[in-house]
Formats: structure tokens, C-alpha cells, sequence
């Protein structure tokens, strides 16, 4: 049985400093379940949350929004996982769903069971990148931020794209990894990416055709683009960087009537936006828990396990922070300097002191 109080890492005030606290364990609903969070992982949004008072209004808030452990209570109306399961979930921006804590409830129809073949801690690298994608090429809610492009399982989700080419800015992050595996399992070729050139083995094992060094100038990058598409045009760009440089340089490699997908706002200079070129800029909202998001995220979730038992699916590269969490503090603060590149940031909430 759960305990009725848990450790959590709080920020106490907008812009204030995290600490580690006490919130209470919540309770799961009838089709909910509570789980025993054994791995978290660290996200961009979590460090800029704290730093520039971005969303929250409520506190203490309890950050974090990748989660994996062990399934401790189960509502009265669920069927699909059980008490001692092993199973990953996305957290959300309410503190019972958080996950830089040791419990959380997560509704039972958005969580998959982890297969054998992969680790709770590569696990908990998945929910937020793979959900980012996702939505943003999937969704198909009328409010939904997406491509609205039809997803593999569906009719002609894995056609329609067939050797079309696609550019991937920032493939060794988080989101550009699953971005990367995504377009792959739609059918899009050649996949070309940037990245730091160590990452390249890498994300050719992922699926990515090309890699291009992200520090060649933005028209040395456009003008390689053009030679390898050999004069197909690109309508898909996914920038999972999303600084106003990589931006633009997403929007003039974009062919007209293509779809710009981005994880920030939109910052493309209102003067590159030619009347009748008609590109699509998408500021993707990569959470399943939304209301618009979940239809596809049940859809994502009743797939998920075999995605990953296969092989269709490879989590992050991780690396696993001392102190429980405690160690997200410094962690976030190597992620708000850029001192992580290629792995996600693992932190064990069950190991603080």
C-alpha cells in the first residue's frame, strides 16, 4: 500500500529555486492508476518553466513529465494493467500527475507496460519526445497543433510519404531522435538530418539517411539539402531546435504548400513569409494528456510496447543522475548551459536522501 505523503521536487515561486518537499500521494480515480515512479527524465521546458516563469501559475508546482515505474494501486474500472506491472506514462502540469516525485496517477488508457528488452530507465526517456512528434505529424483533432498527416496505422499512413524526403534540424536531441524513427515508420525518404558529426553512427542506426554537420553555415546546409533531394521538393521540415537561425533556415529549405513543424514559437521574420507559398508552420503541443491529443495518445499507447519489444522503436541514450532528486537540480542546470548532448537525463526518485 502507498504512504500517504512523498518526497517531491517543488518550485516554490515563479522563478523561484527547486527544492525537495513533501506533497501528498494522490489517489487514482475509477480509471485511473497510481504509480511508484522508479525513473524520471529531464526535459528543456522543465529548466525553462523554472528560469523564465513560462505557464505556471499555481504553486508549489512539482515539475517533470516522463515517467516509469511500478504500477502501486489500480482504479476500480481498469483492466488493462495490474498492481505490480512495470509500465511508462507522460506526466502532466498538475502536481498528482507530475513525475519529479515518487508517485503519480496517470488515466490507465495512456500508459504501456515496458518489454523486457528495455531498461525502466530507457523507458522514461520516451513519453515527452515521442509524444512531441507525434502529435505534431498525427494528430487529427480540429484544435490539434499537427500536420494532421495520417499516422502508420491508418489508411495510407505508410504510402503516402513513400520516398518523399524529409529534414530533420537537431537529430541528436531527444525530439530529433524519435523524429528521426517517425518519419521512418510514415515512409519518408531520404531522412536527412543535422547534428554534431559524433552523433552520426548513431543516428544512422536510427534511420537517418544523411547527416549534415550543424555547424555549417545555414545556406552550405540549404544548399546540401538541394543536392540530395536531387530536385524532389521537401514538405516536411521538423525542427526540433526551433532558435529563430534554425527556423529560418527550416522555412527556406521548405518547398511551397510543406508543413514547418516546431517545438518554440514561431520566430520566422514576417518577410520570409511570401504571400501564396503557402507553408504550413505547426508549433507543436507534445503532451497526449491534453484533451485534443488524446485520442491519438490511447492510439499511441495500445501500440507502444510491441513498437519498442520490435524494435520499430528506440528510446534515448541515457544517463542516470546521483541523489534521486536532488541530482535534477544540477542536472537542469547542465541542460539550461547546453552541456548535454545525445542523452536524456535520468533521475531516480525512489534514491533521495
Amino acid at each position: 500500500m502507498a504512504p500517504t505523503t512523498q518526497k517531491s521536487l517543488l518550485l516554490p515561486k515563479k522563478q523561484g529555486q527547486w527544492i525537495v518537499g513533501e506533497q501528498p500521494v494522490p489517489t487514482p480515480g475509477p480509471k485511473d492508476v497510481l504509480v511508484k515512479i522508479t525513473a524520471t527524465a529531464l526535459n528543456p521546458v522543465d529548466w525553462k518553466i523554472q528560469a523564465f516563469g513560462y505557464v505556471i501559475e499555481t504553486f508549489p508546482f512539482v515539475g517533470g513529465s516522463d515517467g516509469a515505474g511500478i504500477v502501486e494501486e489500480v482504479g476500480s474500472e481498469v483492466t488493462s494493467v495490474a498492481k505490480g506491472d512495470t509500465v511508462v506514462f507522460q506526466g502532466w502540469l498538475e502536481n498528482p500527475k507530475a513525475t519529479f516525485q515518487q508517485y503519480a496517477v496517470v488515466a490507465a488508457e495512456i500508459v504501456a507496460k515496458v518489454p523486457k528488452n528495455i531498461s525502466i530507465d530507457q523507458a522514461a526517456s520516451i513519453p515527452l519526445g515521442l509524444a512531441t512528434v507525434a502529435t505534431g505529424l498525427w494528430g487529427h483533432h480540429p484544435q490539434a497543433k499537427s500536420a494532421h498527416f495520417p499516422a502508420p496505422w491508418e489508411e495510407d499512413g505508410t504510402t503516402k510519404f513513400a520516398g518523399k524526403p524529409v529534414l530533420i534540424i537537431g537529430g541528436s536531441s531527444s525530439v530529433g531522435q524519435y523524429a528521426i524513427q517517425l518519419t521512418k515508420l510514415s515512409g519518408f525518404s531520404p531522412i536527412i538530418t543535422t547534428s554534431s558529426v559524433r552523433h552520426e553512427e548513431y543516428l544512422r542506426f536510427l534511420g537517418a539517411t544523411h547527416v549534415l554537420d550543424r555547424t555549417l553555415p545555414s545556406a552550405t546546409i540549404e544548399a546540401e539539402v538541394s543536392k540530395l533531394v536531387g530536385g524532389k521538393p521537401v514538405e516536411l521540415v521538423y525542427d526540433a531546435i526551433s532558435h529563430a537561425d534554425t527556423q529560418q533556415l527550416a522555412y527556406d529549405v521548405l518547398a511551397p504548400g510543406g508543413h514547418l513543424i516546431i517545438v518554440l514559437p514561431d520566430s520566422v521574420p514576417a518577410e520570409k513569409k511570401k504571400e501564396g507559398d503557402n507553408k504550413t508552420v505547426v508549433s507543436v503541443a507534445g503532451s497526449v494528456q491534453m484533451p485534443e491529443n488524446r485520442a491519438l495518445g490511447v492510439a499511441l499507447y495500445s501500440r507502444l510496447t510491441e513498437w519498442l519489444e520490435t524494435g520499430k522503436l528506440v528510446p534515448n541514450r541515457v544517463e542516470v543522475l546521483p541523489g534521486g532528486l536532488v541530482g535534477i537540480i544540477n542536472g537542469l542546470e547542465r541542460m539550461k548551459k547546453d552541456l548535454v548532448s545525445g542523452t536524456k537525463l535520468i533521475a531516480h526518485p525512489q534514491e533521495t536522501p
